[in-house]
């Protein structure tokens, strides 16, 4: 049996002497390798920011919890007092908040009848909602989060001060809050036009578009003002429930739902979304190098053809190799170590390829989100820069690199096994 040092060498000298060949077959895998390392590496790169972002812009240890569901519809009422304290009960709860929103309102200035704009008004207990999301209710320097004696003031989101980048309300201006209000009796549906003077005492900090909602659009007064607004009182359209542990998600989400009729409320679980975000990043993840394995397939059907036509251009060589008492396993297994060679220098190439075209495609979509976000969307729906940063994996190295050796193995096996067979004599008669 030839030793193993010796065959990688004949393998190396055959494929030295057809060296153009030998490039065309191995840039084949390397094309296959360049791509499926560089899509790896790129889609690990978005999955992590993706999921960076989503960790920053939803509170996962936050559930949301909404009157109605998709089995029943949203209801036409929503939360009271008491189903605040029955969520507050439950375990691993450590802090429960309800929150009205209203109807879009008109913010106009006292001083000048200056329109700042239509916002959407919600009504919060102020000082809970630090508690429960902190890194979202964040001052502007020179304001204050309205007290329990500060009835008629107001909490603008950042945009909702700005216009055009100009500061166009602040601290201790006045306005009068407008909006249209409609009370629902059993027998007829009653409209009217709420306005009343508020104070603004504070401007958020900008905080983008994150979690639900993008609240720099937003305008918040106190919730008790809210429920003193005639047809509105104590109805609450979404409670807020922070938990000890993110983990303990799905326990906390069914013990709510137990505390109501089936199908009467449903729980936004953050870190499920999170999750099943993860989910389909990894399947388009899978998918892409689905498709670009195609391309290895490709060259595995070169390699065989290849090595096929080297099989007859050498068969008078495998008939005096069998002649001097090579073995059939010996003549098989020098022509699988020089596909195995193909392979193994394909895979290397392809795999500092790669490297290098995940961070050319990272750049060139880099630069397209850029490009968006310096041509925004109209008003709150607009695109934050994603830059993407490539990740390479150890694990998806090795996998490509045994994916290119495997490749070139299997569709180099046919022609060894044909060189292995052939009749020492009829392969020294062939010309």
């Amino acid at each position: 049996m030839m030793k193993t040092r010796n065959m990688v060498g004949m393998a190396w000298e055959n494929l030295k002497k057809r060296k153009l060949r030998t490039s065309l077959t191995t840039l084949g895998v390397i094309i296959g390798i360049t791509t499926i390392i560089g899509l790896a590496s790129l889609g690990e790169g978005l999955r992590h920011d993706v999921n960076q972002r989503l960790q920053q812009g939803f509170e996962l240890d936050v559930l949301i919890v909404i009157p109605g569901s998709f089995a029943s519809g949203l209801r036409g009422f929503g939360f009271h007092q008491g189903d605040v304290a029955n969520i507050t009960t439950i375990q691993n709860v450590t802090l429960v908040t309800p929150m009205i929103t209203l109807p879009t309102a008109d913010v106009t200035k006292v001083t000048n009848n200056e329109k700042l704009g239509a916002f959407t008004v919600g009504a919060i207990n102020f000082t809970e909602m630090q508690g429960m999301l902190p890194q979202r209710f964040r001052l502007l320097s020179g304001g204050h989060f309205p007290n329990a004696t500060e009835k008629y003031s107001m909490v603008l989101g950042n945009k909702a001060a700005t216009l055009s980048n100009a500061v166009i309300a602040g601290v201790g201006d006045n306005v009068t809050l407008s909006m249209r209000v409609t009370i629902n009796y059993p027998n007829y549906t009653y409209t009217y036009t709420y306005q009343k003077n508020y104070t603004i005492t504070g401007i958020l900090a900008e905080g983008g578009t994150s979690g639900l909602t993008n609240f720099d659009y937003w305008a918040f007064i106190p919730l008790q003002t809210a429920e003193q607004i005639s047809g509105i009182g104590e109805n609450f359209q979404i409670i807020l429930a922070k938990i000890t542990d993110p983990k303990v998600y799905d326990d906390v989400s069914n013990a709510i739902e137990s505390k109501f009729p089936q199908y009467s409320i449903t729980v936004f679980v953050p870190s499920s979304f999170v999750r099943q975000v993860d989910n389909i990043l990894n399947l388009i993840t899978i998918f892409l190098l689905a498709v670009a394995s195609i391309s290895l397939l490709v060259a595995g059907v070169g390699i065989m053809n290849i090595m096929t036509v080297s099989v007859m251009e050498r068969t008078r060589e495998i008939g005096i190799l069998k002649a001097i008492g090579a073995r059939s396993r010996t003549v098989l297994s020098m022509f699988l170590t020089e596909t195995i060679l193909i392979g193994l220098m394909g895979g290397i190439i392809g795999i500092l390829s790669g490297y290098g075209l995940s961070y050319v495609l990272a750049y060139g979509l880099s630069g397209l989100m850029q490009f968006q976000q310096q041509n925004p969307n109209p008003q709150g729906s607009e695109t934050q820069g994603i830059t993407i940063t490539p990740i390479f994996s150890p694990e998806w190295t090795i996998i490509a690199l045994l994916f290119a050796i495997l490749v070139c193995v299997i569709f180099g096996l046919y022609p060894a096994r044909k060189a292995a067979k052939l009749d020492p004599v009829q392969a020294l008669r062939y010309e």
